[in-house]
């Protein structure tokens, strides 16, 4: 018989989401051993309120083994009181402050594949998201001390180190699945080069570390199967043509596939499996390497991600979302693969579970400072998150790890303090932005604060020209 937990409470922040909402519905809808109510907040309340139709909806249908209520409010307040869990998944700012983070830099011959966590679009992105991040923070320690706080916004090292910032007593980890796809990647390869079918990416056994979509894996195993002399022989064969395999998708069909060239290259650069996708791998590098032009990307075969195609897709999930609550279109329940329904699961004792997740670095991670946000293996347990020793990255590697770690504690002081002198200190640092002067530097960085200065309140702006 399975044992249930009945009465569990997730304020769900982001709650009009057509993404990661609709996903959490689905991976709630088919765990039948927790049941309860979801509050949906987010700043559009009508879109909070069509997922509370689309979400309430699922409870009707036969196959639907989880039974959870879904109330849209219109506080912080009224979704936090009482919370046990508190779900964090928002868009900081809209698609036009994304549009400049991600394309203003091409003016100056700087590209980006993603622009969410590094790079010029990542910092500027961080710059606007901080306060937001710092309120929540807050209403968290008023009104839900005591929840645990499940964080999937980006850039997501530096959301979750605002959370502790604000509130160090928060429990407050940040999930990301790019581990994931190297573990489906690792999959593949043992079903390429071996012939094992069907190999499940959980039963790949990995040791993770580093920063959010900058992890690495020195450790990585399957049936007691050491796969790094493999994942050598898997690099060498596919490096020049790249790998797309069952698990990996179609970099010219998908703007968030790749062909794994970068990951390939970064193994016989440094001989540790690099564990993000290329997209996001690729940003963290100067980008010489990788994100010279756009021939040069199509040459390593990942995709630059347009803001307009974003755009496009939000219209089209916006009509989606607008047939589910109408009962124009049946509500798909798909697993998304995620493990957020998983880990509340077992902090609420029902089983164990080991995943990568981002928190504040107490020793799990040597060579790195204390207290600044890494990301490892977890133990999950009943009302316990508690980090994994991972071991410490080889030299040139950390050393990587660490101008990106220095570069975000800047640009979180500069936020908390509205320092434009600090935030562009840090601006210049990044690798991305190497091929500048600090002068054309300095010229990126006015422009893309002045497009986004609605979200900077504190912070003096002089008119610029786009």
């Amino acid at each position: 018989m399975v044992k249930q937990m009945k009465d569990v409470q997730i304020a769900y922040i982001g709650g009009g989401s057509r993404g990661w909402a609709w996903g959490l519905m689905s991976d709630l809808a088919m765990e039948e051993s927790i049941s309860g109510t979801v509050k949906l907040y987010d700043i559009n309340y009508e879109a909070a309120k069509q997922n509370e139709t689309i979400g309430n909806r699922l409870r009707e249908r036969d196959e639907v083994v989880g039974q959870w209520n879904y109330e849209a409010v219109k506080t912080l307040k009224e979704a936090l009181t009482g919370a046990d869990f508190v779900i964090i998944s928002i868009l900081p700012g809209t698609f036009l402050e994304m549009k400049s983070d991600v394309h203003t830099p091409e003016q100056f011959g700087v590209y980006q594949s993603v622009g969410d966590t590094v790079g010029p679009g990542g910092m500027v992105r961080a710059l606007r998201t901080i306060p937001l991040f710092v309120e929540i923070a807050n209403e968290i320690k008023e009104h839900s001390p005591n929840a645990w706080v499940i964080n999937y916004t980006n850039p997501m090292s530096l959301c979750t180190r605002t959370l502790y910032h604000v509130f160090p007593e928060i429990k407050a980890f940040g999930c990301c699945h790019e581990v994931f796809g190297t573990q489906k990647l690792l999959a593949s390869m043992l079903e390429d080069l071996e012939g094992f079918e069907k190999v499940k990416r959980s039963d790949i056994k990995v040791n993770v570390l580093g920063i959010n979509h900058f992890t690495w894996i020195d450790r990585a195993s399957y049936q007691n199967i050491n796969l790094l002399p493999l994942y050598e022989k898997f690099a060498d064969q596919y490096y020049e043509s790249g790998f797309e395999g069952r698990n990996t998708g179609n970099w010219m069909n998908d703007h968030f596939s790749s062909a794994q060239r970068v990951k390939f290259d970064l193994f016989k650069k440094f001989g540790i499996i690099a564990a993000a996708g290329d997209r996001h791998l690729a940003e963290f590098m100067p980008n010489t390497w990788y994100l010279q032009s756009p021939e040069k990307v199509r040459e390593w075969k990942f995709s630059l991600t347009p803001v307009d195609w974003r755009m496009e897709r939000g219209k089209e999930l916006y009509e989606k979302g607008r047939r589910l609550a109408n009962g124009e279109e049946s509500f798909v329940l798909n697993a998304t693969g995620e493990e957020g329904v998983q880990m509340i699961k077992a902090i609420l004792g029902l089983g164990d579970i080991i995943s990568n997740v981002n928190l504040p670095n107490k020793g799990q991670m040597a060579g790195m400072p204390e207290d600044v946000i890494v990301e490892t293996n977890a133990v999950f347990g009943h009302n316990s998150v508690q980090p994994i020793v991972s071991g410490k990255l080889p030299t040139p590697v950390n050393n990587m790890v660490l101008r990106h770690i220095h570069i975000q504690e800047m640009t979180l002081q500069a936020a908390i303090q509205c320092d434009k002198q600090l935030a562009l200190s840090a601006f210049r640092q990044d690798p991305l932005l190497s091929s500048l002067t600090p002068e054309e530097a300095e010229e990126l960085f006015e422009k893309m604060l002045f497009n986004t200065k609605s979200y900077l309140p504190g912070w003096e702006f002089e008119t610029v020209k786009n």
